[in-house]
């Protein structure tokens, strides 16, 4: 399992490009026949990949954790970006299809991921945040999300925002978690940006093609940087760097949180008037 060790602020301005990729920017989770995870010190999260073909791909217990098993202290969030596919916890199967998101609560042991078709595989993205308590194991159907709608076409940011993991949603220990969808010709996300002190953000961008790009921008409003993102790549965002960018054309991504503090709308507004 690869680990991210985060920078602070104070280092944060003096990084190269490869530094701050090699901090902040997460890519190789998605090898087809292969579940892949990175665990990062950011509030101990773990994000990963998961592409089963005609086996099962178990989730392994990485000795890192220390622990018994992967969710003995953990809770799990699983988005399926990909075709049909199945996530069987403790001998019970909950097929996934395409944006439906399963959350697993800790103290579940045996996570076992398949795909129903091995030539159109399920694609699943895993995010996982320590627990410190149980809660059950439950779908969030993206045919039954109700999404809310921000932005115009004018703006360019004319998007759809599905919250799955949540406090009017799924419950959890800390794991928030949802997705956004830009409509066509709309390129700009959670633009005005913002910061939150009470928690980290990590972003993971899909349906990108492969000549399209996301410039994604971070740091302190004041002091702002980019990252050059591609399809299938997550970015580590702590709490004291916004979260946004735009894309070559429209994309989708993966929002998820994990802290002291679950009300998604605890924000501190960094206006465009005072980004530098």
């Amino acid at each position: 399992m690869r680990f991210h060790t985060m920078a602070d602020p104070v280092r944060y301005p003096g990084m190269t490009t490869e530094e701050l990729r090699s901090t902040f920017l997460v890519d190789g989770l998605f090898t087809p026949g292969k579940l892949t995870l990175a665990l990062t010190d950011l509030d101990r999260a773990i994000v990963g990949g998961a592409v089963p073909l005609g086996t099962t791909l178990s989730l392994s217990n990485p000795e890192e954790l220390r622990a018994s098993f992967f969710l003995e202290r953990r809770e799990l969030g699983v988005l399926n970006i990909g075709g049909a596919g199945n996530v069987t916890v403790n001998g019970t199967k909950y097929p996934l299809a395409r944006l439906d998101c399963l959350y697993v609560g800790r103290g579940e042991q045996a996570i076992e991921f398949s795909s129903e078709d091995a030539a159109n595989p399920a694609v699943f993205y895993l995010l996982s945040y320590p627990a410190h308590a149980a809660h059950p194991t439950a779908v969030a159907r993206f045919t039954e999300l109700k999404g809310t709608k921000l932005g115009t076409p004018e703006t360019a940011n004319a998007r759809t925002i599905y919250k799955a993991i949540h406090l009017e949603g799924i419950r959890s220990s800390q794991l928030v978690m949802g997705f956004t969808l830009l409509e066509p010709g709309s390129v700009w996300n959670t633009m005005p940006p913002h910061t939150h002190q009470r928690r980290s953000e990590i972003y993971f961008y899909f349906d990108l093609d492969e000549t399209s790009r996301v410039i994604h921008l971070m740091g302190p409003p004041q002091e702002t940087r980019n990252l050059i993102v591609g399809d299938r790549e997550v970015v580590l965002s702590p709490p004291w760097s916004i979260h946004c960018g735009a894309g070559t054309r429209n994309y989708a991504f993966c929002w998820g949180m994990g802290g002291e503090n679950q009300d998604y709308s605890d924000m501190d507004a960094a206006p465009l008037s005072t980004l530098r």
